[in-house]
């Protein structure tokens, strides 16, 4: 038996995906900012793909940058952003529940002498607009609040927040890696910025995108060649950008659908765990929440331990956020909505997927209840 419940962290590459990227891996190799044949078709692969993710998002191909990956795409945003307005303020608002790579940039920029306020968020983990409006001042440049929390799933208000921004005159980013299937009409929204990261949505790792809207100052976080409108320099990697442009396509094909029949299988996981361990406790919001994020509490529990005895039945689930694995200590998203050390220590997150069933999910739900058994 094995069974993925860890999509939050990455989803397998699509085999359709694969395949087109294949041919750029081998046979047309060319550097697309050469001048001969094989150059050239490199380069029409990279605008046919900026074009046609441009056409999904709804924006302008020029407002579309490719990136590394969604930690680039959030350092940039952040600190490109920064530097281009100092003259215009040092002030940078962003939340407590942030990922690591939007809270680690606001730390490095603290560090240069910027001001940085982390707001709160309530036990549901979302952000207060009051307490949004009264942290705003007249140095306030950038708003950087995430479109849904990468381990309990809280969706925040971004079309409010972005209004909000907007009426002051301020720049806001948000952070959607995990947000695929709720990003909005970004020609009609107010959304500055936006990152997203092709491995989870099916397409390959070591790409992402940035979304910057036009005329927004920014200044390169990468420095050298004239990729890229000469903002992001470096030989672009035409088979991953082919493979985020498929993977793209693929995943809002049906997304609704998709979503609908996700819930569905995350119902039926809250329905069966709570008639199997009366008593259990969910950090992730009943409303406003992604639909195949939970993050379950297992009181008393070591939520390593738990996980270590999952992999060993070939169950994959983890106990927070991939890029947190090596840091000991509580999940800094779980103490900001209010859990104890040990309550956080003993949550697990179990994120689904397209290709989960049923069967997986009581599959799931029956060696969860042995295990706990036995960790008891």
């Amino acid at each position: 038996m094995e069974i993925y419940l860890d999509n939050a962290s990455t989803t397998a590459l699509d085999d359709e995906v694969f395949e087109l990227m294949l041919p750029y891996m081998k046979k047309y190799y060319g550097n697309a900012s050469s001048g001969h044949s094989l150059g050239e078709i490199s380069a029409i692969a990279l605008n046919e793909s900026k074009y046609k993710i441009s056409e999904l998002l709804n924006c302008n191909p020029n407002e579309i940058y490719f990136t590394s990956g969604g930690s680039e795409s959030n350092n940039w945003a952040i600190k490109g952003i920064a530097e281009a307005n100092i003259d215009r303020g040092n002030h940078i608002i962003t939340s407590q529940i942030e990922h690591k790579s939007v809270l680690s940039s606001c730390k490095y920029l603290e560090e240069k002498g910027y001001d940085v306020t982390y707001l709160p968020v309530d036990k549901n983990g979302i952000v207060s607009l009051e307490a949004l409006k009264k942290a705003i001042t007249k140095k306030t440049i950038l708003i950087s609040i995430m479109s849904a929390n990468n381990e309990i799933g809280t969706l925040q208000p971004i079309d409010e927040i972005s209004e909000i921004a907007f009426e002051h005159n301020i720049f806001f980013h948000t952070d959607a890696v995990q947000a695929i299937n709720r990003i909005p009409s970004l020609i009609d929204s107010k959304i500055d910025l936006l990152s997203l990261s092709a491995h989870k949505f099916s397409g390959p790792k070591g790409i992402g995108i940035l979304y910057v809207r036009k005329n927004t100052p920014i200044t390169p976080y990468i420095h050298g060649g004239f990729q890229q409108n000469g903002l992001r320099a470096g030989t672009e990697n035409i088979a991953n950008i082919v493979g985020a442009k498929a993977a793209l396509e693929k995943s809002f094909a049906n997304r609704r659908h998709k979503e609908k029949y996700v819930k569905e299988l995350k119902n039926l996981f809250i329905s069966k765990i709570k008639h199997q361990i009366p008593g259990v406790i969910f950090n992730s919001p009943q409303y406003s929440c992604l639909s195949n994020m939970i993050s379950i509490q297992f009181k008393t529990i070591d939520a390593i331990k738990l996980v270590t005895c999952l992999n060993n039945r070939g169950i994959y689930v983890s106990n927070g956020a991939a890029c947190n694995c090596n840091l000991k200590g509580p999940s800094h998203v779980l103490k900001a909505i209010g859990l104890s050390d040990e309550e956080a220590l003993s949550s697990v997150r179990i994120s689904l997927g397209y290709n989960n069933t049923e069967e997986d999910i009581l599959s799931v739900v029956a060696v969860i209840t042995q295990e706990l058994k036995t960790l008891s």
